[in-house]
């Protein structure tokens, strides 16, 4: 039997408040965003599958107007799931995901026009040209066709000299510029781009990264998910971290990198070292290079990083070094600690 009418119109209308109120009050990651304007609401969101699997574990995230969020996650953590749910592609099990202020099942032609989608792989009709499949991509959208926005996208996208060009007829980094005239194509205001310049080389990956900067100062709000950590440390405001389906941690970059980073300090010693002498034991210290460096690591938050300290106990002990140097941690080395860090329970 279905739902009955009045228990189904109370669930739209909490729905609806929910997402007109973009989660103004909730948990620590929706907390996050308080005092800016959010264009993707998700709270609670979990998604298993008929065999049992939880590929998604209560995700609550606001996504603010107009910045460029980076999704990091080693591969099977949930990241294409948590696109293709909000995208319209998987159907939650449990949760709400509101975009711009449409619930994306109840609501979900609305939800979807402000959304576009460039997948990591390149599905696109090779034997049409570009003009004829972006302009086919707006109509998909019930959009009246609009001969000069197409034009000015195209133009944007350096795509315009190849406009009559057949799709198989392009390089890899030109259908990637067509995917991206595709997702634009009905003027969105949030763009999904899944491992945008996976497979493409160097070069290409600049270019990518200075459209997407340009697409974000057009307004655009970017969420991108990406295996290249430099991509995300070059280009993202805000970072989430996913891993086994839960959302471990969201944080502004530079705070992130501020807060978890760690430095470390290299002396590179005039006489090689086999062991290290148990009264530098308090340093936790590292012996390499065969012995002719010793390495320290010490995080940037405390008052005292134990370096003047250590520096003495060396002199006491007549361990001479003639170099140093010292290293930030990055954005890189901080996902890869947080990823390998075992939850409360696990071996």
């Amino acid at each position: 039997m279905g739902m009955p009418n009045s228990e189904a119109c109370a669930l739209d209308a909490a729905s609806s408040a929910l997402c007109a109120a973009n989660q103004s009050t909730g948990p620590t990651h929706l907390a996050e965003a308080r005092g800016a304007s959010s264009v993707i609401s998700i709270l609670n969101l979990s998604k298993t599958y008929a065999s049992g699997f939880e590929a998604l574990k209560h995700i609550d995230l606001e996504i603010r107007k107009g910045e460029i969020f980076a999704l990091l996650g080693p591969n099977g953590a949930g990241k294409t799931t948590l696109i293709s749910i909000v995208c319209g592609i998987l159907t939650p099990t449990v949760g709400t995901v509101c975009a711009d202020g449409h619930d994306i099942l109840r609501d979900y032609r609305a939800a979807r026009s402000k959304i576009g989608l460039v997948p990591q792989e390149l599905t696109t009709d090779a034997f049409e040209t570009v003009w004829a499949t972006v302009t086919f991509s707006r109509g998909l959208f019930g959009h009246a066709p609009n001969p000069a926005y197409i034009e000015k996208l195209l133009r944007e996208l350096s795509l315009w000299d190849k406009r009559k060009t057949m799709i198989k007829e392009l390089s890899g980094g030109m259908k990637r510029r067509v995917m991206i005239a595709k997702a634009l194509s009905h003027e969105p205001e949030i763009l999904f781009l899944d491992e945008p310049t996976a497979g493409v080389d160097v070069e290409l990956r600049r270019d990518m990264w200075a459209l997407v900067r340009a697409l974000r100062d057009s307004g655009v709000t970017i969420i991108l998910t990406t295996h290249y950590i430099d991509e995300a440390e070059e280009m993202a405001d805000r970072i989430g971290v996913i891993s086994k389906g839960e959302l471990i941690l969201v944080e502004e970059k530079a705070a992130l990198m501020k807060k978890l980073g760690k430095k470390q300090l290299t002396l590179n010693l005039t006489q090689p070292m086999t062991a290290i002498p148990h009264q530098l034991g308090d340093w936790n210290l590292k012996l390499k290079a065969e012995g002719y460096e010793l390495e320290y690591n010490f995080d940037t938050k405390t008052e005292r990083t134990g370096i003047p300290a250590l520096l003495r106990q060396m002199s006491d002990l007549g361990i001479g070094f003639n170099d140093l140097n010292t290293r930030q941690s990055s954005l890189e080395d901080i996902f890869v600690s947080l990823v390998s860090e075992p939850k409360g329970g696990e071996q």
